[in-house]
């Protein structure tokens, strides 16, 4: 035995440690991932979605990734030029924040170094990063062609960033304005909407009377940020209201400041919300800054970029914004002007990067004008060329919020990112876009701030090909891309980023189908995050149980948008899975004699065992080949398993035993081909969820080529299905496991002989029976076997109803006429209920009018089959009961 266990070359027991070691450097070292070694095949593109260089990837990641490697590992497989872009992004914001927090744990600070000195800090923390990344994904067995690999802020990217910025700057539709935007006051940036959070506050209603400047009373207002006040430049109301139309025109004194602002009128104001009148802050508040435009009202900021008040806020100047709100209310209190707190719940904007919350602040900022490019993007779903998204639904989410797009605030008040391709002259002002710098760059400045990172990510698909050389041949060739993979979080972020500006830059859809995962949460359902101390880290997860279990698990846990619950126990039985799949493979190794590849011959004498596997084995080629296609991985899943674990671990391999322990060596060689047919066909059909544990079992087979990475993908050969083999089959697996079952209700075990007749509903059955006598011999061990057409019946029996055969086992002492009555009534009800459940859905008009023939027929044999199963049942009843 230790020298055939040392011939196969697989250890007896299945440590996925060890064969997932070196297999990676091995798969790249043999550049089985590089795309374009033959350019006769079909290309197939999948550009991943670049992970941060902020830290280490999460479970998210490797979720996402393992889908996109299955995808990728499958189309290989299909024959098709498979280029899977590897690369990573910049991300502004959250890299600038880490390096920042590094700088002050060493006691200095991004202003001490400058900024060329701080973004070389930055270029060290990417590659540091970069190269964990890097190692994670080595861990995962990611099928990624480096040679390809790009970053966000590489040349190439950059030279395609500066190519779309002047573009849309040139066309119009970039420009560079005083607006409101969201702003971060502690990272000190500018955020976009989707980078805001709301979150439920307990808030207040601050109601105040700003008094007429004549001294002929006053008008009611209310805010729920009395520190704007300060800022206030007019007074607004409906110009129909008849309330104040008389006051349109007149001036208020602002309170505590003394300044006089005007009473406007603006339809604007809803006349029956409140008091009617609202206060209008330009600098501070968006609505008011357009009632503010449309008035030509003074824009009064009164915060530093810090939220604390600047000199404008007068004697409050230097406190922070929520100090000067508790200070103002006191002091507006102290002076009358404010007369009743009014508490309530309100969404208060929070940043999405620092969880600060957000002001709506008065900046000079570049802007996307996004109506005529989401336009575009929206009109390209009702076409043929439209995005497909997978599930369906996520498509509304997509067109609902392009329907309700803002423009986009591209500027970021940061050092690490694109620079903008700006220049102020020093001493006219003119502002100048371009690809490169101006002549004479002595005279200008650049624009201080950076871009969005997303604005970047939003070129990923076409850039990274090497747009915009018209000539690139990458581009030419892999582009538009086949699909992306991505969570339903980022649809507004970059989903729909990558498609107008993939439209506008190169006239295409940038991928075709959109894969929509969810978030992996924990047990209890709840996001993961560092304050619930709830993360799993993936790598730590793939020491202890390998990175096939963790992608299996991942990848099969869900069904497309839905979310996943991370379990360890669920992981482990994974494990146990792959350690099935181990053994049953040792076993079949072993048994093959040394058999090449050349040796396996199908054509050979077959048993019904043998006919049925490869019936299996066709219909779960079919299976897993159409869900796949429709990126129903965990119903793939659920079809390797079921097929695996049942059908070839559980049935085909001890059925097997009986041939290859036997003395017909025509017998033996058949069952070795099939054997080694079936495994070869069974673990491409895994690799590309399991890829370390297929390549290592595969390896051990008798094959042709170099890897399973590049071994054809399984296809169905209808000469080896055999329906009548698989219903016979069928037959015997439900005989053996009801007198399995029977054993254990009466605690008789498999290893005591006992009696055994099956009585056949027609000599057909009986002659399929007879047949295959030697299986039921052996699994089911009777002492004495009778099978016939005519059987008469015992009383002191156990009975069992089976399609067209009744089991009936003499167990003399053991059986319990009364508990059998209540067995069998409870079967009875089972079938009673399957009965009423056909019929009723072969009365449904509905059913009957949309089901295919073939459906419905077999709905019918189902019925059939069913009436049979409990005629016979009744029939058992009522020779029982007159026993009892």
């Amino acid at each position: 035995m230790s020298e055939q266990q040392k011939e196969i070359g697989m250890p007896t027991k299945y440590d996925p440690q060890s064969i997932e070691k070196g297999r990676y450097d091995w798969w790249l070292d043999g550049k089985f991932f590089e795309a374009g070694q033959d350019s006769e095949k079909e290309p197939y593109t999948i550009v991943i979605p670049p992970p941060n260089v902020t830290g280490k990837l999460h479970l998210g990641h490797a979720w996402d990734t393992a889908l996109q490697d299955i995808l990728t590992r499958m189309k290989r497989m299909q024959g098709y030029d498979v280029l899977w872009l590897p690369g990573m992004d910049h991300a502004g914001i959250a890299t600038q924040a880490k390096v920042e927090e590094k700088l002050r744990g060493q006691g200095t600070s991004r202003y001490d170094l400058g900024r060329e000195k701080f973004v070389e800090e930055t270029w060290k923390w990417k590659e540091e990063y970069a190269g964990h990344i890097r190692e994670q994904w080595a861990k995962l067995g990611l099928g990624l062609d480096y040679s390809r690999e790009r970053f966000t802020l590489d040349e190439g990217l950059s030279k395609a960033v500066r190519e779309v910025f002047v573009t849309l700057y040139e066309k119009g539709l970039i420009y560079r304005g005083e607006y409101i935007i969201n702003w971060d006051p502690s990272t000190k940036t500018a955020i976009s909407d989707i980078e805001v959070i709301h979150k439920e506050v307990k808030g207040a209603f601050y109601h105040m009377n700003y008094p007429l400047a004549d001294g002929s009373g006053h008008i009611e207002v209310a805010t729920t940020r009395p520190e704007t006040m300060l800022g206030d430049t007019a007074v607004a109301v409906h110009p129909e209201d008849e309330r104040y139309k008389h006051l349109i025109g007149k001036t208020l004194l602002l309170p505590i400041v003394g300044r006089e602002i005007p009473i406007v009128g603006d339809e604007y104001v809803e006349m029956d919300f409140g008091s009617g009148a609202v206060k209008i802050t330009p600098a501070h508040d968006p609505n008011d800054f357009e009632v503010g435009n449309r008035h030509n009202l003074e824009r009064v900021l009164v915060m530093n970029e810090d939220g604390t008040m600047n000199a404008k806020a007068g004697k409050y100047e230097g406190m922070d914004r929520f100090e000067c709100r508790k200070q103002i209310v006191k002091d507006l209190q102290e002076a009358g002007v404010l007369f009743k707190i009014e508490e309530h719940i309100h969404q208060v904007g929070h940043s999405e990067r620092s969880g600060a919350v957000v002001e709506p602040y008065l900046s000079t900022q570049w802007f996307v004008k996004m109506g005529p490019l989401a336009e575009r993007a929206v009109a390209l779903q009702e076409t043929e060329e439209k995005v497909h998204f997978v599930p369906e639904r996520f498509e509304k989410t997509y067109l609902n919020w392009m329907d309700n797009i803002h423009d986009w605030c591209i500027s970021r008040q940061l050092w690490w990112g694109h620079r903008i391709p700006a220049w102020y002259h020093k001493e006219t002002g003119e502002v100048y876009v371009g690809r490169e710098e101006p002549a004479d760059i002595d005279n200008w400045t650049q624009d201080n701030d950076v871009l969005d990172t997303w604005f970047s990510s939003a070129l990923w698909p076409f850039s990274t090909m090497g747009w915009p050389e018209k000539d690139a041949e990458d581009l030419k060739r892999y582009y538009p891309t086949a699909a992306l993979v991505t969570g339903y979080d980022i649809i507004f972020f970059w989903v729909s980023r990558m498609i107008f500006q993939g439209l506008e830059f190169t006239g295409e859809r940038p991928f075709k189908d959109v894969l929509i995962h969810g978030l992996v949460r924990d047990e209890q359902g709840r996001k993961m995050s560092k304050s619930l101390g709830n993360g799993v880290d993936p790598m730590e997860v793939i020491d202890k149980y390998g990175a096939d279990s963790l992608r299996y698990f991942l990848t099969t846990g869900s069904s497309p948008g839905q979310d996943l619950r991370f379990s360890y126990e669920k992981v482990e039985s994974v494990w146990n899975f792959a350690n099935k799949i181990w053994n049953a493979s040792r076993f079949a190794l072993m048994n093959m004699d040394g058999m090449t590849y050349e040796e396996i011959d199908l054509s050979g004498e077959k048993s019904v065992a043998d006919k049925w596997i490869l019936t299996r084995l066709n219909e779960t080629i079919e299976t897993v080949t159409r869900l796949a296609d429709k990126y129903e991985f965990g119903e793939v899943g659920r079809a390797l398993y079921n097929f695996i674990w049942d059908d070839f671990c559980d049935w085909y391999i001890e059925m097997a035993k009986l041939p290859l322990y036997g003395e017909d060596e025509a017998a033996k060689k058949t069952t070795r081909s099939i054997l080694a047919y079936v495994l070869d066909q069974t673990m491409r059909l895994l690799h590309p969820f399991m890829p370390f544990i297929t390549e290592e079992i595969w390896q051990n087979l008798p094959h042709e080529g170099e890897s399973i990475t590049t071994a054809s993908w399984p296809v169905v050969k209808d000469e080896l299905t055999d329906e009548k083999a698989s219903d016979e089959m069928k037959l015997l697996v439900e005989i053996i496991r009801t007198v399995r079952n029977i054993r254990a209700e009466v605690n008789t075990p498999l290893s005591k002989k006992i009696k055994l007749s099956l009585k056949a509903k027609d000599a057909e059955t009986m002659a399929v029976l007879e047949k295959n006598r030697s299986y039921i011999e052996r699994f089911c061990n009777p002492e004495e076997l009778t099978i016939g057409t005519d059987i008469p019946a015992d009383d002191k029996a156990m009975t069992a109803i089976v399609t067209g055969v009744e089991l009936i086992l003499p167990l003399q002492g053991l059986l319990n006429i009364e508990e059998e009555l209540k067995r069998l009534q409870k079967e009875l009800d089972k079938w009673q209920k399957e009965v009423e459940r056909i019929e009723k859905k072969l009365g449904n008009e509905g059913f009957m009018k949309k089901a295919p023939e073939k459906v419905i027929e077999e709905e019918r044999a189902k019925l059939a089959d069913y009436l049979e199963k409990r005629e016979a049942v009744q029939n058992r009843l009522k020779d029982l009961e007159e026993l009892a």
